[in-house]
């Protein structure tokens, strides 16, 4: 009977002892809708705590980064985003947080902030383009590709970051990425020169005529004149002036309406082209129908001159000289060019001692040097300086000998084979009897 009232008196005090618990713990757990208040409560703390201290930590950081107080602006930046203020204003806390970062050398730091801003804005280029250079800094080759690769995604023809990934390529030894991508590039830009130039060093570092690229690019559109010149270019280039020399001949047959420039150009490499090959009655033809295209360009005029000099057909020379003075008849290069015809026959026909025709040449080259000295162009100076210098000039010594009947005209014009061309006479200067 004992043991029976002593367990049940146990039992009684072990329920009291749970009941107890049991209501301290209902008592300090709130109920749902007090739990929700408290959390409505914080947010509305935080967000207005957002409200005041927001605008002025990104003021105060755009301030401290206008002042390129770079340390600050990062610490700035930080407390931006620690409070939650960067939520609409990703890109314009993320790129100069970042940029900050690159000013004080922390390129791990400027990675982890582009990183962190493209969880948000994975399609911004801005900050892509950052993390990019931030590779670039940090040596990293492979990720900096990798970076590119994903702009590329994002903008296929970016020529900038297409160059870019073009040059990384080539430093890590893909070639065959390289040409592909180049190719890429001369699509958008057939007369991007640079990605011309790298398409012929990858090619030459694969193993294969780099020439055989442009030959194709011409044969499948036979009508494009800037793709011929492209391929005359890289043929003179490689020397290889005779092919050039029927691709352009093949050019100067296509109907071509609106461009007259690449016609010109047709033209002065066709020309540049003969001349390599000596082919210079050829080259002068084709400077000739160049300045069919502008006949006011007198340095045209004075290729011309050169070539016949060249020949040597001076009659022809001459001519152009007369031409380009015309056009330019104050520029000093103009003279000059014609004082060295005359100068040239002179050195081609004269005598071991120089007769009197000879001197006669030799006056008439001397009066166009002069005048080029007088039109400020002093190139030819030492030439004329020389025939001064030997006594060759035609002077009055040489005029007071001549027979009386010449001296009633009043002008000497030299005579003999060689000088059968020469239409012009040197005429009596004053003093001379």
């Amino acid at each position: 009977m004992k043991v029976s009232l002593r367990f049940h008196t146990m039992v009684r005090s072990l329920l009291w002892i749970i009941g107890i618990v049991i209501f301290f713990i209902t008592a300090c757990v709130p109920p749902p809708a007090a739990e929700e208040e408290t959390a409505d409560k914080e947010q509305a703390y935080l967000d207005s705590l957002r409200k005041v201290k927001c605008p002025r930590l990104m003021s105060s950081a755009a301030e401290y980064y206008k002042n390129r107080d770079w340390k600050s602006a990062t610490l700035m930046y930080k407390k931006v985003v620690e409070l939650g203020c960067d939520e609409g204003q990703e890109e314009e806390v993320f790129p100069y947080w970042a940029i900050a970062h690159e000013n004080l050398g922390n390129f791990d730091s400027s990675e982890y902030v582009l990183l962190q801003g493209l969880k948000r804005l994975p399609d911004n280029l801005n900050l892509r383009k950052r993390l990019a250079y931030a590779y670039k800094r940090k040596g990293d080759v492979e990720k900096e590709i990798m970076e590119y690769e994903k702009i590329l995604d994002l903008v296929p023809e970016d020529i900038e970051s297409m160059t870019s990934l073009s040059d990384l390529y080539a430093k890590v030894d893909r070639y065959g990425d390289q040409i592909d991508l180049i190719k890429k590039i001369l699509v958008i830009e057939p007369n991007n020169r640079e990605a011309q130039g790298d398409l012929t060093i990858a090619y030459k570092k694969t193993g294969k005529d780099p020439l055989d690229i442009y030959r194709k690019r011409f044969e499948d559109n036979p009508g494009d004149l800037s793709l011929g010149l492209d391929l005359a270019e890289q043929l003179m280039s490689n020397n290889e002036y005779e092919e050039a020399i029927l691709v352009l001949s093949q050019m100067m047959r296509i109907e071509s309406d609106n461009n007259s420039v690449s016609r010109k150009l047709v033209f002065t490499k066709l020309a540049k082209a003969y001349q390599r090959v000596d082919k210079l009655k050829k080259a002068s033809s084709a400077y000739e129908k160049l300045f069919e295209y502008d006949r006011r360009d007198f340095r045209t005029a004075l290729e011309i001159v050169k070539i016949n000099s060249e020949i040597p057909d001076f009659a022809k020379a001459i001519t152009w000289a007369d031409k380009a003075i015309t056009i330019a008849p104050y520029n000093g290069e103009t003279y000059a060019a014609k004082g060295e015809i005359y100068y040239k026959a002179f050195q081609e026909c004269r005598s071991d001692l120089p007769n009197l025709d000879d001197k006669i040449i030799a006056g008439l080259a001397n009066k166009y040097l002069l005048k080029a000295e007088e039109n400020e162009y002093f190139k030819k100076k030492p030439n004329r300086e020389w025939l001064e210098k030997y006594e060759l000039v035609f002077d009055k010594t040489d005029w007071f000998m001549l027979d009386t009947d010449v001296k009633q005209t009043g002008e000497v014009k030299p005579s003999g084979s060689c000088y059968d061309w020469v239409e012009e006479s040197l005429k009596k200067q004053p003093g001379w009897k």
